[in-house]
């Protein structure tokens, strides 16, 4: 059961948050307040009065809106046409909306601009587009679906007083998240769901993040250690003069001269706002895309014109970014998804060269995941899709480490993921690692980026265009870099000159989840 005596009251002009573990019901429990979804048994009030919803638009005319975390805009379309778009009535295609928008975006302190096109947008702009569209329809109550987790914290700030100015205005927010220091410094009222129910509330100004993370998955949480370098001298994987020109006429390099070595040992720590050359490394380097020039080699081999699979087989793991399309098939069932990317490979396979699957083999290894990285499932049986996203993404972690890789690209390995799981994967990480383990670690995460890395990299339009010491880099100095306004070697500030234990203290608030979180994708038990 998804959701159980589930009791939630929002007060008028603030901002609540909700907080809960993978699978706990948060996103069930929106999609009822949306009318995505009819509960079995009890019931809704907004503003004192009872109301059923068979539909988002029934919701929408009590004045409730949603902001997905995966933004519902169209790309080849302005932003007016965008917000306009199935709501032709209310105002209008042209003076009349552009008017409203307008009216809208200067009160709330939005900065929108109508003529724009969705695609020539960055994320933090994006999301704001989605608050007006939701403004734009007369919602009251706002429903933010892990709304920081791709912002870099200057959009952070920006959104935080965004959502300041529509509090003062009279409108509610209910903001879902896994980042518990964020929480506790916008949030009024805090609600906190475990297994499908509430179990307790909590005012932040009396509430400590571990405290938060406790409530949630109902234990304390373990003590973090500090992880001791293990870096060896010997290089895994090196890039050397990677390029990678877009498809079409326009030859636009979409990776420009990439270069660098991650050692055994070593987590290289890859950071960058989302859509600027990630997604093209990490394919070039599992062997998806074939670049137009440069080398990758692997323990000394050159793997530049190897296949995925061959790849994979000598020892490439994939952590995917985007875990529905590139890391599961979600209706078949958790020994299948155990098999995939690794189906040449023992124990999914038997007989002469591998050549036979071994069914009753990637059956009891799966059997073996589900126990070690507590994957809350029914059976092995059942399909992917019906896991929550943080079980997928335990199931996936455990599938590519069962293969001992020798070298990781991990793709915001924990987004989505409630802090109980994130300090698992975490641990996986640093203990494959110890072991000689090379890491290329993707994340939207800035504090588990500086945690977890022992080198730091910025990726900017495609090119590597910074670096930093893990040790006393500031998530801000990152941020600045991420944005394009910092390159080069960025140098300890005069702020954190003065904190020997920056390294020891980022680590330790990465592994407690006090300011971490994913997110990823928030696919909750549905």
């Amino acid at each position: 059961m998804a959701n159980h005596d589930i009791h939630l009251s929002v007060r008028k002009g603030t901002v609540h948050a909700l907080v809960g573990e993978n699978g706990a019901g948060k996103s069930t429990l929106m999609k009822i307040l949306y009318g995505m979804q009819k509960p079995d048994e009890g019931t809704i009030a907004v503003d004192g009065t009872q109301v059923s919803f068979s539909s988002p638009a029934d919701a929408i005319a009590r004045g409730i809106g949603m902001v997905h975390q995966h933004f519902m805009l169209a790309d080849q379309l302005t932003v007016l046409e965008n917000i306009v778009l199935g709501s032709e009535k209310l105002y209008g295609i042209g003076a009349g909306a552009r008017r409203k928008i307008a009216e809208l975006s200067d009160r709330y302190g939005l900065g929108v601009r109508p003529d724009a096109y969705v695609e020539d947008l960055g994320v933090a702009d994006r999301q704001r587009v989605e608050i007006l569209k939701v403004l734009y329809r007369g919602a009251t109550t706002l429903i933010l679906d892990e709304p920081t987790a791709v912002l870099v914290p200057q959009e952070v700030d920006a959104l935080f007083d965004n959502l300041r100015e529509l509090k003062s205005e009279g409108l509610s927010v209910i903001f879902i998240s896994h980042k518990l220091g964020e929480v506790l410094s916008v949030a009024d009222d805090i609600t906190v769901i475990r297994r499908g129910t509430t179990v307790g509330t909590a005012v932040p100004s009396q509430t400590t993040a571990r405290q938060l993370a406790e409530l949630m998955v109902g234990s304390e949480l373990p003590t973090p250690e500090t992880a001791e370098s293990t870096v060896t001298d010997r290089p895994m994987i090196e890039v050397e003069g990677l390029k990678l020109l877009a498809d079409g006429d326009s030859g636009r390099a979409l990776l420009d001269d990439i270069s660098f070595t991650i050692h055994e040992g070593e987590v290289l720590g890859l950071a960058g706002v989302e859509g600027n050359g990630q997604t093209e490394l990490i394919d070039a380097l599992i062997g998806l895309k074939h670049a137009d020039s440069g080398v990758i080699r692997m323990a000394g081999e050159d793997i530049t014109d190897r296949s995925t699979r061959r790849r994979r087989e000598g020892g490439v793991g994939y952590i995917p970014e985007d875990r529905h399309r590139h890391g599961l098939l979600l209706e078949s069932p958790l020994w299948e998804n155990r098999i995939l990317g690794h189906v040449t490979e023992h124990p999914n396979t038997r007989g002469k060269g591998g050549f036979w699957l071994d069914i009753k083999g990637a059956q009891a290894d799966t059997r073996r995941i589900v126990e070690e990285y507590d994957v809350r499932t029914p059976g092995i049986d059942v399909t992917a899709a019906s896991l929550s996203g943080g079980n997928q993404q335990k199931l996936i972690v455990g599938r590519e480490m069962s293969h001992k890789p020798r070298f990781l690209i991990a793709a915001h390995p924990t987004r989505g993921v409630d802090v109980g799981a994130q300090a698992q994967i975490w641990d996986q990480i640093r203990e494959a690692r110890r072991e000689g383990l090379a890491v290329l670690l993707i994340s939207a995460d800035l504090d588990e980026l500086i945690g977890l890395s022992d080198t730091l990299r910025v990726i900017y339009r495609g090119r590597l265009v910074a670096d930093a010491d893990p040790g006393s880099i500031t998530p801000e100095k990152l941020g600045s870099a991420m944005t394009g306004a910092a390159s080069g070697h960025l140098e300890q500030t005069q702020e954190s000159a003065g904190a020997p234990a920056a390294k020891a203290a980022a680590q330790q608030a990465a592994q407690e989840t006090a300011d971490a979180a994913a997110e990823a994708p928030e696919d909750e038990a549905r």
